[in-house]
């Protein structure tokens, strides 16, 4: 019993089997790593698709129409807008959005305390100025008076006391004068003399002084005059008329608000008809121009327009076009009307045209899934496209005539070469 239970008992080499069994799981799955690499490695290139899941248009010559859909909305051709001159608190709201008014009728009244006290403070002094200069130009006008006053009185004595040296110098020829008076009437004829000379030619200098400050005083106080009537004018600025005749329009005020300086108030609308506006997307920016032909449909036919403005800010991917009217406009347009229509970008001409589709926004044009004669497989082609519109492409090179293309959404072809087409 002792030696049986000595004997050693040989079990299942459960190790070495664990690790055959290992040995082989790791074979398995490299041989199956290799091929799933395999497979993901011909996905890449190709992807097989259900046929009734893609759209195809065919390359062929026909007649290739240049132009853009417009979608256009209908604008006022003027707004006037409305802003606080001063600003200040709301006092008076004489009319309300959608009134007519008229060009000087009272909108809105404010009341600004501060504004009062600076203009009656500037008005002050600018009236002190005009006071100051208005009495020197005075001056200068008195100064000229008197001078030529004291001119006149010398000529004058110069005369009076020659017609007297004349009668005295007869007289003392037969002793009815002295000598004294004959010879104090010629000293003061003399001295008049002496003295004419050089009041004319101070005169002459005040003159030219005067005559020189003259437009130079003019000119300051037609400033002074016009600062004036400015100053007067900013009280007025808080009695808010329209500039326009037209309809009022988004307008919202309350009295006892406070609106600042240059805050917008509301807008006027005139009476000089409607305008388009149509955002283009920018693959057009240098096709379109001022003057260049469009049309849209409105109450039942098609209305001829032209270009106005092309404005080349690009945002959102399109830049604004403008047009106006050429000729009659359609009755009963509201401004916000959204009008839908085409402009001409060029003539037409025949080339080797394809449908347009959603396959341009992945490739730009450059390339695209062309199928083969039995249409079940499509390989990746390179092209080169001319003009297009919402409809057509114009094919310059990498298609013939007949040949069909996978036009419809690309998302996840970029790395593919082929696509096959399940029945």
């Amino acid at each position: 019993m002792t030696a049986e239970m000595d004997r050693h008992i040989a079990r299942p080499a459960w190790g070495g089997r664990r690790a055959l069994m290992l040995g082989v799981a790791v074979a398995s799955l490299a041989v199956v790593g290799a091929l799933s690499a395999s497979l993901v490695g011909h996905a890449g290139s190709g992807l097989r698709l259900d046929a009734a899941k893609v759209t195809t248009g065919e390359a062929r010559t026909g007649v290739f129409h240049d132009f853009v859909v417009l979608r256009a909305k209908v604008v006022p051709k003027d707004v006037v807008y409305l802003d606080a001159l001063e600003g200040g608190q709301i006092e008076t709201v004489l009319v309300q959005a959608g009134d007519q008014v008229t060009a000087g009728q009272p909108l809105i009244r404010f009341r600004n305390t501060e504004l009062e006290l600076d203009v009656l403070d500037r008005e002050g002094r600018l009236v002190e100025s005009i006071t100051q200069l208005q009495s020197y130009e005075k001056a200068l006008e008195d100064g000229r008076v008197a001078n030529e006053k004291e001119a006149a009185r010398i000529a004058y004595d110069i005369v009076r006391l020659q017609r007297t040296a004349d009668r005295r110098d007869a007289l003392l020829a037969k002793g009815y004068v002295s000598r004294d008076q004959h010879e104090q009437t010629h000293d003061e004829l003399a001295y008049d003399r002496q003295l004419q000379p050089l009041q004319a030619a101070a005169n002459r200098e005040q003159e030219a002084l005067r005559l020189r400050q003259l437009p130079q005083i003019r000119s300051e106080l037609a400033n002074l005059q016009e600062s004036l009537k400015i100053t007067r004018a900013k009280l007025d600025s808080l009695n808010l008329r329209a500039p326009v005749t037209g309809r009022l329009t988004d307008m919202d005020l309350k009295i006892g608000e406070i609106r600042n300086r240059g805050q917008r108030l509301g807008q006027i609308v005139p009476d000089t008809g409607v305008k388009l506006q149509a955002q283009v997307d920018e693959y057009y920016l240098d096709r379109v121009r001022a003057g260049q032909a469009a049309q849209v449909d409105a109450a039942g036919k098609a209305w001829r327009l032209k270009v106005t403005r092309v404005d080349p800010q690009v945002k959102d991917a399109t830049f604004l076009v403008e047009l106006v009217f050429d000729g009659p406009t359609p009755p009963d347009l509201l401004p916000g009307q959204a009008l839908e229509g085409r402009l001409t970008l060029g003539g037409d001409r025949t080339a080797l045209i394809l449908p347009a589709g959603a396959f341009l926004e992945r490739t730009g044009g450059d390339w695209a899934m062309v199928l083969d004669p039995g249409g079940r497989r499509a390989e990746r082609r390179r092209l080169k496209l001319g003009r297009r519109n919402s409809e057509q492409v114009e094919v310059l090179a990498g298609l013939r005539p007949g040949e069909r293309v996978i036009t419809s959404d690309y998302t996840g072809f970029e790395k593919l070469d082929r696509v096959d087409l399940k029945p």
